[in-house]
């Protein structure tokens, strides 16, 4: 049988799963026509254990973050997974901080490995129990997280290639040129001569 992807029944759905977790779920809601569960993250284990056994959602689809750096538990760890048999998926949010890690869930879904990674390497979230927590997108010299909100735009280094030690050098970012960005859509009529608009008329 079929869940049926209405928002009454995603609702009775996420009541039964809160029940059934014991604990590993604290609240359920509807966002974007799918469920999202919202749980401690040191239940994140139990949580996922009990969403593939005894809810069917077979497959992890997604692991990300999302950084709210006015907060105290600054992030947001997010799971999304997909019940190939019922067609449906859900979200699993979790929050921790700099510092506490989260429990890899490498054991429960094998394709974690690589999404914890990615995550530890863009926000700088610790997974505790990671046998190679290491970056993965950046180079391994890389300063800092680059998908944190207080990360600088133009990153603390820069890389070049020296052509007189014929090798890459790291160096440290100097004075950054901002740009006076204006946002204003050339169909809105710009009250100024767009650079590069040939067709425009001089006035």
């Amino acid at each position: 049988m079929s869940w049926p992807a209405t928002e009454t029944a995603l609702v009775a759905l996420g009541e039964e799963i809160v029940q059934a977790g014991k604990g590993a779920f604290t609240g359920a809601s509807i966002a974007f026509g799918e469920l999202t569960l919202i749980g401690p993250a040191d239940r994140i284990g139990s949580a996922l254990t009990l969403l593939r056994d005894s809810f069917s959602f077979q497959q992890l689809i997604d692991l990300t973050a999302v950084d709210y750096p006015d907060r105290t538990q600054r992030f947001d760890v997010v799971y999304h997974l997909l019940s190939l048999t019922k067609n449906l998926r859900l979200r699993l949010k979790v929050q921790t901080d700099e510092d506490i890690p989260v429990h890899t869930i490498s054991g429960i879904f094998p394709n974690a490995n690589w999404y914890e990674r990615e995550v530890f390497d863009m926000y700088g979230v610790f997974f505790d129990g990671h046998d190679d927590l290491r970056r993965i997108l950046t180079d391994y010299g890389f300063h800092g997280h680059p998908l944190r909100k207080d990360f600088p735009m133009s990153g603390y280094v820069e890389l070049r290639y020296d052509d007189e030690l014929k090798r890459v050098v790291y160096e440290p970012v100097k004075s950054v040129e901002y740009r006076n960005w204006d946002f204003l859509s050339p169909w809105e009529g710009a009250d100024y001569v767009l650079p590069g608009d040939d067709k425009a008329e001089a006035k």
